[in-house]
Parts: structure tokens; sequence; C-alpha cells
């Protein structure tokens, strides 16, 4: 702790010799200075940990002395000193900055507590600082994330497709990243100074999707009073991603092959060709190779976009990245919504890890964002995560077991299934034999009481 530094602005003798003594007994090396511009002076030459600093003071007060620090040493913690009636003041510095506020007259033990608490969180924020230096350097191409030998893998394909000016076809699960991929080919290329354009082909219908791609002349169609830029346009010298590909309606797939063999596109209602330079992605969740087969997507056209492919892998093929992408996420959220550091347990942890995440790297961002907008305190628990909520995808049907009867009736109806109104319906029930016992429901349901009273609140259960 000696090597720990804490200044103490205040224009009071008397005050400044009370911290200077309870803080140096207390192991900190304690400077003072008696303004907030000889405290600025003193921090141009000298780095501290902490400054501990009085509102009121002549001259420059402590609301200008936080503000100056956060302009200048960021990582420097502030805490500042106020009477009761600059309260308001205080949360302001607390937008502006600061650490915390102690209110006067001081305890003393309240003011070690909080100089001890802003030294573990700058400490938290320097650990953070370095971890996504580390990621940034080793274990991530654009803003994907992976140490695992498969996304390494990954890494090095996408480092060679990035130089290269082929149409790939990005395929992969729903929720993988397909798009981050796209993007990260795109900033790292020779063409990351001109527009990314994503645009989703399942989200429009046939006509809407060639106008919106192509492009129209004035008076193409009912509506049409200008004429209009489409997406290949926009794109110009850049990169067009067309996501949802297996989804493109057969007309516009003959259009689309036609661009891409030509390099030209025909907007609605034009007679004259426009020559096009965009680099073309285009991702898909859907078995391209079997809707070929099954004649909802042409054989050429797919072809013609596997050039270079590349198969993003679900989470559950690289679990061991689950750590640094759950530690990722929990800081990105946390410096989002500016709130005290968290930590997960070794449970939450482990719990993370043996998750299926039917929804992939998505899931677990969203989950890890929800569990940090609903915990309070610093540690996120097994229970804080919320996974015993969320369904789990049925394993693919397979051969039935011997001695099993494949004709057996199933637990599950056959038609209008709603997994919402079957989880409260359980709920109720579970409530209803244990007469409301919450903690006697939550075992009878095989999950955590705190996850019981979430679903109860979820699913709008009376707690009566």
């Amino acid at each position: 702790m000696a090597d720990e530094k804490v200044l103490v602005v205040d224009d009071e003798v008397g005050m400044v010799t009370l911290l200077r003594n309870y803080l140096s007994r207390e192991g900190y090396e304690i400077h003072t200075a008696p303004s907030g511009e000889s405290a600025l002076q003193f921090l141009e030459e000298h780095d501290f940990d902490v400054v501990l600093t009085d509102l009121r003071m002549g001259g420059m007060d402590g609301l200008a002395l936080v503000r100056a620090i956060q302009a200048t040493r960021p990582d420097t913690q502030v805490v500042l000193m106020t009477a009761f009636g600059g309260i308001d003041i205080a949360v302001e510095a607390i937008k502006a900055g600061a650490y915390h506020f102690v209110a006067k007259p001081v305890k003393l033990p309240e003011v070690g507590a909080l100089v001890r608490k802003a030294l573990t969180e700058r400490e938290l924020r320097r650990e953070n600082r370095e971890l996504r230096q580390a990621v940034e350097v080793r274990y991530s191409f654009g803003q994907l994330l992976g140490k695992s030998a498969v996304m390494q893998r990954l890494f090095r394909l996408l480092e060679r497709l990035a130089a290269a000016s082929s149409t790939v076809l990005i395929q992969g699960e729903s929720g993988t990243g397909k798009e981050l991929v796209a993007r990260a080919l795109h900033y790292q290329s020779a063409r990351r100074r001109h527009p990314f354009v994503p645009v989703n082909c399942a989200a429009l219908p046939e006509g809407l999707l060639e106008s919106e791609l192509f492009g129209h002349a004035k008076g193409a169609f009912t509506g049409a009073q200008i004429a209009r830029r489409g997406l290949f346009l926009e794109a110009s010298r850049g990169t067009l991603f067309l996501d949802e590909i297996g989804d493109m309606p057969l007309g516009m797939q003959a259009k689309l092959l036609r661009v891409l063999e030509q390099r030209q596109i025909r907007p609605v209602g034009s007679d004259r060709e426009v020559d096009v330079d965009v680099r073309m992605l285009a991702a898909t969740n859907r078995d391209l190779a079997g809707a070929v087969q099954q004649g909802t997507f042409r054989e050429d056209l797919y072809y013609r976009l596997r050039v270079m492919p590349v198969q993003v892998p679900p989470l559950r093929e690289h679990r061991e990245d689950i750590p640094l992408l759950a530690e990722t996420f929990l800081q990105r959220y946390v410096t989002d919504n500016k709130l005290a550091p968290r930590r997960f347990t070794r449970a939450a942890l482990r719990t993370l890890e043996q998750y299926d995440w039917p929804g992939n790297v998505r899931q677990l961002s969203h989950v890890i964002e929800s569990a940090v907008t609903l915990s309070n305190g610093e540690w996120l628990d097994a229970e804080d995560l919320g996974l015993e909520e969320l369904p789990r995808l049925a394993p693919r049907a397979a051969s039935p077991a011997p001695g099993c009867d494949p004709h057996a009736p199933t637990l599950l109806p056959e038609e209008h299934f709603n997994l919402d109104a079957m989880t409260r319906h359980l709920l109720v029930a579970a409530l209803e034999k244990t007469r409301g016992h919450k903690g006697q429901a939550a075992d009878l349901l095989g999950v955590h009481p705190r996850t019981l009273t979430r679903m109860m609140r979820r699913y709008t259960i009376p707690a009566d």
C-alpha cells in the first residue's frame, strides 16, 4: 500500500491535518494542496491514484477540479467532500467523472473505505484496459473474439480473404456472428475507407428488394416520383453484404447472378446498364446445398457465391472461448451503463461453460446484458444468469433405442404448443401444490428461489 498515493485538497488547515494523519496511518503516501489551482500544478508533475478534494474552496472549486482531472488524468479517482447543502453539486460531479462523495463533517472510517474502493476500481479499470489490449493483439479479428484453435484458424483464413477481392459466402447458425465476419473482412480490406452496406434479403419482398438493390428510374412504378440510387451504387468501391441470401426469391437470384458475372446493374424502369464496383459478401444460416437439391436456390448462383466459403462455428464447438467472451461482454455493459465493477463467481463461469447456447454468441451477449442490468452486487452468481428459465433446443430425432416404442405418445401436444403458456402453467401448479410456499415450489421445479421469483414477475403471477 505504500506505493498508493493520495492527494488531499482543502483550504482548511485543520481538515488537511486530520485527513493526512489518518490516511498516513492507513499506509498511504499523502500529499496536500491548499487549492484546486495548486492541485492541478502538482498533478502536472506527479501521478496520484486518488484525489480527495473539498467542494467549496476559494478560486477553483471541487467540481471544476473534477472536470480538469477527468480531462487530463482520467485514470485518477476523485472523491469529493461536501457539506449537506452541496449534495446536488456532488451528484453533478459524479456525472462529470468523480468516483464518489462523502458528506461533511467527515467520518474517517467512511473516508478510508471510499479511498480503498476507489483504488480497487482504478485497478480494475487498469486490468480491463490491459485485457482489452491483449485481446485486440492476440485474440481478435475486427470485433470477433476467440483464443481457441478453431477461432484462430478462422482468423487466419479471414486475414487471407480480407486481402482478396473475391466473393465470400459466410455460413453458420443464427447468432454466430456472420455479420461481424463480413464487417471484419471489409474493415481489414483495401476497401475499408468506402461504405459497408448490409441488406437483409429476407426482410423485403421481391419487387421492393430489386428496387432497393438496383435503384429505379423516375416513374418506374406508382409512387416513384424521383429516381433513386440502389444499394449497389451506395456501396460503390466498398462492400455490399447480402444477409439471409438463402431467402432471396428465385427471380432475384437470376438477376443477382447476372450482376456477379457482368458487374453491371439495370435500375428498375431504366433501359441502360450501369457499371458497379463493389465486393460482394453473402451470408446464410440455411443449407444452400440442400436448397439447390430442393430447387429453391439456383445451382449456378450457389457456386458463383461459394468462390470463398467461410464456416462460422457454433459456440458449443469452442466452449473454451466462453470465459473470454463473457468477460468482454460484462465489461462492455458495465462501462456503457456506468455501473460499479462486476465480476463472475466460479459457479457462474462454470454454468456459462456448461450451457448449450442454442442462440450462440448473440444469446450469450443478451444473457450477460440482462444479468448486469438486473443485478445489484459486485459478484454475478449462477442464479443471476437466469439460464434455468431459458428453453434449450430439443435434440434432433434419432433412431429409437432398443425396447422403446417409436409410436408411443409424447407429453407435448401435436399443435398449438406455446412454451410460455406451459411454463406459466407449471409455475402456478407448483405454487398451488405447495400452498404458495416459494422455497418448496422452487425445489419442486428444480430451480433457485430467486429464479422462481423472477419467473413469477415475468409471467405476472401474483405473490399470493
